[in-house]
């Protein structure tokens, strides 16, 4: 599995690279805190995966990491290839850039 840092991540954002940001996490935790990514909680990823980009590079976060990357691994079975897991998740991203962001 493909995994990018918070670094490469901010990066990309800086860099105006085009990428899809999606948020496996719940709507409630996305409520408290989040990147701006999609909102897809891991218990409808399969279900809604129609509205992750195929096309593009994709970050999948979550909290940890660990949501994510059950996340990727469900998609990679359906034949995504361009899927990465944000190493560290909403936590790595308040620690390194953020530290004043509400989580739980």
């Amino acid at each position: 599995m493909k995994e990018i840092t918070v670094e490469e991540l901010k990066s990309m954002i800086d860099n105006n690279e085009e990428f899809q940001l999606i948020d496996v996490r719940e709507p409630f935790e996305y409520e408290v805190s989040n990147l701006e990514g999609v909102n897809i909680p891991l218990s409808g990823i399969l279900i809604e995966s129609n509205k992750i980009a195929k096309d593009i590079p994709v970050v999948v976060h979550c909290r940890s990491g660990k949501r994510s990357a059950q996340a990727i691994m469900l998609l990679e079975q359906q034949g995504f290839t361009n899927l990465s897991n944000l190493e560290g998740g909403i936590l790595a991203w308040k620690e390194e850039f953020e530290p004043d962001m509400d989580v739980y």
